[in-house]
């Protein structure tokens, strides 16, 4: 040691500037030869940028595409939906941008989404590994699950436990009643006097507590205070997984484990839904009895055991049953309850709509009685309808994103193994090419010259091929019954003093319509 003392070791020097500048053309070069190597054949779509891809000029709202946004005001934000119906209308109905290097193919018709998930169904029914879904579902569960052996497995038995229970019978249609009578009583007792008031917490509540009567064998009381937030939670967790800080998860993992923000809310909102569903599992496995199964929880524990009495691997576990029942929860209530608070507002808006539905049901089921699914054949008009209802406003107007399992040729383009698909049911329902002035509520448009319904395979609310709604029949069900119900015993109007709601729905991971209050008057 001098007497200076001890001084570091010199740092490295910097490489020069152009170095720097060399090192950095040279990354994008490399990222355009990757690209343009991949975007031999792909469907057509806007040049990427470097790095990015087309992040700016297809996700970002158009006001932020141009040089001048900060001079003009911000449009109200457009779902993606929209976004992608633009993008269709420019370069075709099978296009594709860039997220990245990630592409990303877009189906806007019907002949392009039938021909990928019903056609080729092998090599488009697999599920992009999205790290936000990822971080949330394990990929396990019936939505998010990659296609394969155990998905097949385990929907097969889902769905033959459910249809067991009474999905898509008769015997099922006493607890949708039961439902349906709770919302007209709390909306008799909420609309006194004339007053308006929300549909939505009621609705939300009749819908779900069908599915946890399948699923947890056991309804809950409205004024129960935890089931009332998990309604909430998961209202919430659905708003904000599009928030654009969570989409950024999708760039860099481990931003989802910031303690601040949407972040922080998110994780505890996943902490308390687990807790809640986890917590139905053990009470379920503490009073088990083998001779006497009282709902989906019980059948899946029984084959749980079966599993391991055989020995050998499974993909039978109660981790597979928590994902399975998540599942359930959040697509059985918030697909079916937003599909009904669309068909009261439809109904609202459209007040000859209305009546010509309640006379029908005046002629065929009166006023005595209770609806029953009998009766659906004898009322095509409130069937066309609630269809009509559903084309307009898909509540999962992306479906569920898809992705290739391997190269394929889709319309003569080439789709690279792990290509994103998005099919745009939005856009398939409102194709002008295939219905009459598609942005018009038009019941009649599904009705024959003699009145009868007519069933139209471009009408797919509920996706199709592999991976089509497990809950179709439940949904189904649920929208004919609450809805007859309902107009069987009010008539639904807007509050004169409030503004005409938006009809562009709010987009989450489901298009939800923006919060509207109706009066119900005793028929």
């Amino acid at each position: 040691m001098g007497s200076g003392g001890w001084s570091p070791p010199p740092l490295p020097p910097l490489p020069p500037l152009p170095l720097l500048l060399l090192l950095g053309l040279a990354a994008l070069l490399g990222w355009g030869w990757r690209w343009r190597r991949r975007a031999r054949g792909i469907p057509p779509g806007p040049a990427p940028w470097p790095v990015v891809g087309n992040f700016g000029f297809v996700l970002l709202p158009p006001c932020l595409r141009r040089r001048d946004a900060l001079a003009r005001p911000a449009p109200a934000p457009r779902g993606p939906q929209l976004v992608l119906a633009d993008l269709a209308r420019t370069y075709g109905n099978v296009c594709s941008f860039f997220i990245g290097h990630y592409l990303v193919v877009v189906l806007s018709d019907f002949r392009s989404v039938r021909q990928a998930l019903v056609q080729q169904a092998r090599v488009f029914s697999d599920r992009p590994r999205v790290p936000l879904v990822s971080l949330l579902t394990k990929e396990k569960g019936i939505v998010f699950a990659r296609y394969g052996p155990v998905w097949r497995q385990q929907r097969k038995f889902s769905h033959a436990t459910l249809r067991h229970f009474g999905l898509g019978k008769l015997s099922l249609e006493p607890r949708i009643l039961a439902e349906s009578q709770c919302v007209r009583e709390e909306m008799r007792r909420q609309g006194q006097g004339g007053a308006a008031f929300s549909p939505f917490p009621a609705v939300h509540r009749a819908v779900s507590n069908v599915i946890c009567s399948l699923c947890f064998g056991q309804r809950f009381d409205p004024t129960d205070g935890e089931f009332q937030r998990m309604l909430e939670l998961m209202s919430r967790s659905l708003e904000i997984c599009l928030h654009s800080q969570l989409l950024l998860v999708n760039v860099c993992p481990w931003l989802y484990y910031l303690p601040f923000g949407p972040f922080r809310e998110l994780r505890q909102i996943e902490r308390d839904i687990t807790g809640f569903l986890k917590r139905i599992i053990r009470e379920h496995r503490a009073s088990l009895d083998a001779a006497q199964p009282r709902d989906f929880i019980d059948m899946y524990l029984l084959q749980v055991e079966a599993a391991r009495g055989q020995g050998g691997p499974s993909s039978f576990d109660e981790d597979y049953l928590f994902y399975i029942i998540g599942d359930l929860f959040f697509a059985g209530t918030d697909t079916t309850a937003n599909s009904l608070l669309w068909c009261l507002l439809y109904a609202a808006l459209h007040p000859d709509v209305q009546e010509k539905v309640h006379e029908e049901i005046e002629r065929v089921i009166g006023r005595a009685r209770a609806p029953s699914l009998t009766d659906k054949a004898q009322m095509p008009y409130t069937e066309a309808t609630i269809m009509e209802v559903q084309r307009l406003t898909v509540v999962v107007p992306l479906a569920i994103p898809h992705m290739t399992s391997e190269d394929t040729v889709l319309q003569g383009y080439t789709i690279p193994r792990g290509t994103l698909v998005l099919p745009n049911l939005w856009s398939v329902h409102r194709d002008p090419a295939v219905w009459e002035r598609p942005n018009d509520f038009c019941p009649g448009r599904f009705l024959d010259e003699h009145g009868r319904l007519v069933k139209r395979e471009t009408f797919i609310p509920f996706g199709i091929g592999k991976r089509v709604c497990m809950g179709e029949q439940l949904a189904k069900m649920e929208l004919f019954l609450m809805f007859v119900s309902l107009l069987q015993s009010f008539r639904f109007t807007l509050p004169e003093d409030s503004p005409k709601p938006s009809l562009a729905g709010k987009y989450g991971l489901t298009l939800a319509p923006h919060p509207f209050n109706v009066i119900a008057s005793e028929r």
